[in-house]
């Protein structure tokens, strides 16, 4: 959720209503800085009204440590344990220890308890990891053995027998010290201790020769030239400035398809919380256990959990290693951590707003404040409002006056391309703008009364600033330090409406036994890419764009001769709505779409293509609907006219049993998802062209279905309809086509069909190697089905 939830919106916008109207009309003025805004709001926080109703909510965001969630977690996970539902259950484990205090003998259950399902997973490694933190957090002794033995199988089963032996001779140690051991569970122990000893003896008798490395994929290089002038950027272009279009990117020379563009690491990133963590009633007794992206990705470089380790003062900021939690610690969490169910309440927007003033530092936020306040002064002097923040005179000449180049001109990935990004103060709305101001306010006085004043700033020599201690305010009032913070973070927050990149990963739902797996985008993070950020907006982009964990990587996805602009979807595409749905939906970013495919549209009487083929047909003779609110039949011969409405409830109902029919297939229950789907094909053709999307969805969903079941002819047979009808919107070369391809390279390649697969895998990879690049996961999956394939008998790929 990008903005603070709906109950602070109400909230702020009953303030804005109760305002005098001398000062409401002040803080409207189109001519208010940013400086002014927060100077006249900041003190409309009303301690008994807006930050007592902000506490109520921030009750319902669980983020705190609690022993009671600790215990619920890790006695479900004992649980799903013991019905061999490891996967699940080192989730448990992993929200249990969110829970529990470092150090303590129950954070250390938690991580033995998971070493165990990750063992039974085959995550021997990573089983070792967890073993090391379970003792370091004092395992007790008297469960000691049995985690020393785990220990020891897996290292038998990695190969590394001499620490295997070790881990043994350490057992034997600890049994031997705590004396004679009868119980049952004890000579059990003793029984598997005699056993490891003799396999390490004999792999040590028989050793294996080494396993040459077989089936590696080659991985392509990318060739790489970059840019002088701007941080990330390929060589091939340029930055330019015109009043038109801002900043922007031209090619300075031929671009071929695939060919990297840009590759930049975030200025900052914030992942998406899920909906579980943010309205929870204070009333619920049961803990949720649902998982969401808060609990699958790293919370500070977006890698993919499988063994979290958990933030040391609350539960909801996870790691993928200490080292990530040490690092977001010093560098963010340690002034984020106690705040954490503000910041959900708040929303993601202004998370990332706080997150960036920390880790650009105080020193670096208060001269680019002061900066733009020397602007503000110069607002109508063109020269000096194009001038960026610097001391050296002007003496350069070219990129040197673009708005974030610094000194040499060069255009980095720094705090000042990101401050300088445009905030359009003046085109957002007064309500908007004072939701904001007061939601940043109550961020730096939960700072202030927390006492982690000292925290955001302690990074930073600040003998030029008073101490917070001393400096004369009225109670309650903030700080200096903390007015310029919080300047800067409003600054920030409105930015983001324009400028925030959500950052997506190809999630995987996996059908049957998982020998087809089905990706879809999902939204994980949002982000400032200040280089990114330079590329314009068109509906009909040249480029495409790809993350791997916080970075993101710009490719061209068609050619591009020397002298056009690099172009970016902000998301509405040409392919997926028609000019009026995406000129509404780029309205937020404060400008009026004039991208070839708008302009052409908006030029012809014709509907577009999406319309066309997103469009109803006539229940009686199949002929494409016309009209408004009321359709009528194409085909004069045919009186048939119906209402828009009772056509698109008729849609609504359609998805509901679609959505049902999957519900059938996650419950392993094929048959019946199969016949819903079957029948949902039939009335969807009484209604909607052959060529709707849903259409295509449907044939998908009835692949995956067959797939489950090892069908894989039908499958394949489903995929190839929904592919043509992917192709007739997106285009023969679209990345969604190299998707669905990947899916049917898979389906394919289960069912043996050998000629078949190789085609298709040969066509996924050229498509998706210019979308995602040469070593995404995708083209890597394909070159080892590929190599798989090729090294069958020759007599196997003659018959096929």
């Amino acid at each position: 959720m990008a903005l603070p939830v709906e109950e602070w919106r109400l909230c702020a916008a009953r303030r804005w209503a109760a305002l005098e109207p001398a000062l409401r009309e002040r803080l409207a003025a189109v001519s208010s800085s940013l400086h002014d805004t927060l100077r006249l709001g900041c003190g409309l926080l009303r301690p008994e009204a807006e930050a007592a109703a902000l506490r109520r909510l921030c009750r319902r965001a669980r983020a705190g440590k609690e022993p009671a969630a600790g215990r619920f977690y890790r006695e479900e996970g004992n649980r799903l344990f013991g019905r061999r539902h490891y996967g699940a259950a080192v989730r448990l484990y992993s929200q249990a220890a969110s829970h529990e205090q470092p150090g303590s003998p129950e954070v250390s259950v938690c991580f033995a308890n998971r070493s165990a399902a990750l063992f039974h997973l085959g995550h021997l490694e990573v089983c070792l990891e967890d073993i090391a933190r379970a003792e370091s957090h004092g395992y007790p002794d008297r469960l000691l053995p049995k985690v020393l033995l785990r220990k020891a199988e897996c290292l038998l089963r990695l190969g590394r027998l001499q620490d295997a032996a070790n881990a043994l001779s350490t057992m034997e140690n600890k049994i031997a010290m705590d004396g004679i051991m009868t119980s049952p569970a004890h000579q059990t122990l003793l029984k598997k201790l005699s056993q490891l000893k003799i396999k390490i003896h004999e792999k040590e008798s028989c050793p294996q020769p080494a396993q040459e490395a077989c089936g590696d994929i080659q991985r392509k290089s990318e060739i790489w030239e970059e840019n002088d002038s701007i941080s990330g950027a390929s060589s091939s272009l340029s930055l330019n400035f015109d009043t038109e279009r801002g900043r922007h990117l031209v090619a300075n020379e031929d671009i071929l398809p695939g060919q990297n563009l840009l590759k930049e690491e975030a200025f900052v990133s914030v992942l998406y919380p899920g909906e579980s963590h943010l309205l929870q009633d204070s009333s619920e007794t049961a803990w949720d256990t649902r998982v969401t992206n808060a609990d699958l990705y790293c919370h500070r470089c977006l890698r993919q959990l499988l063994a979290s380790v958990p933030c040391r003062g609350c539960s909801y900021a996870k790691y993928c290693s200490q080292n990530c939690a040490d690092v977001a610690w010093e560098q963010y969490h340690r002034t984020e951590c106690s705040l954490g169910p503000l910041l959900l309440t708040l929303g993601v927007f202004c998370h990332v707003a706080l997150r960036t003033v920390l880790l650009a530092g105080f020193a670096e936020v208060s001269r680019l404040v002061e900066w733009s306040h020397d602007n503000d002064k110069n607002l109508h002097n063109p020269e000096a409002r194009c001038k960026h923040p610097s001391e050296a005179p002007d003496t350069r000449t070219g990129t040197r006056d673009i708005p974030g180049c610094n000194d040499n001109g060069q255009y980095q990935s720094s705090y000042q391309s990101v401050f300088n990004l445009l905030p359009h103060a003046e085109k957002h709305s007064p309500e908007h703008k004072f939701l904001c101001m007061l939601s940043v306010v109550a961020i730096c006085k939960q700072l202030q009364e927390a006492g982690l004043e000292a925290a955001v700033l302690n990074r930073e020599s600040s003998e030029q600033w008073s101490k917070p201690e001393t400096c004369e305010k009225t109670s309650g009032e903030l700080s200096p330090e903390l007015k310029i913070m919080a300047e800067a973070m409003l600054r920030h927050v409105l930015q983001l409406q324009c400028n925030a990149q959500a950052i997506t990963v190809m999630q995987e739902s996996v059908s049957g036994d998982g020998a087809v797996v089905n990706k879809k985008p999902v939204r994980l993070a949002t982000a400032f890419f200040p280089v990114l950020s330079l590329l314009n907006h068109s509906c009909c982009p040249n480029t495409s764009l790809s993350f791997s964990g916080t970075a993101a990587t710009v490719r061209a996805s068609q050619p591009i001769p020397s002298g056009q602009e690099i172009f970016h979807c902000y998301g509405p595409h040409r392919c997926r709505m028609n000019v009026a749905e995406r000129q509404q939906l780029l309205s937020q970013y404060f400008f009026e779409c004039h991208c070839q495919a708008c302009c052409d549209e908006l030029e012809s009487d014709i509907k577009s293509g999406v319309s066309v083929r997103n469009s109803f047909c006539c229940p009686s003779c199949q002929a494409s609907m016309q009209g408004e609110d009321v359709l009528c039949c194409s085909n004069e011969s045919c009186a048939i006219s119906v209402s828009r409405e009772s056509l698109s409830c008729r849609l609504q109902d359609l998805q509901q049993q679609i959505k049902r029919a999957l519900e059938l297939l996650k419950d392993k229950k094929a048959d019946q998802a199969i016949k819903m789907l079957l029948k949902c094909q039939i009335d969807a053709g009484n209604f909607l062209s052959p060529e709707h999307l849903l259409m295509g969805e449907m044939e998908d969903h009835l692949a995956q279905v067959y797939a489950s079941l090892g069908k894989w002819q039908e499958a394949a047979r489903h995929l190839q309809r929904s592919i043509e009808i992917v192709e007739m919107h997106h285009g023969p070369s679209s990345v969604e086509i190299g998707h669905e391809l990947f899916k049917l390279a898979q389906i394919l390649f289960n069912g043996f069909a050998v000629s078949e697969a190789l085609s298709t895998i040969q066509r996924a990879e050229e498509i998706l190697s210019v979308h995602c690049g040469p070593q995404s996961t995708q083209i890597q999956e394909l070159q080892e089905m590929k190599t798989c394939l090729l090294e069958l008998p020759r007599s196997i790929l003659q018959r096929t």
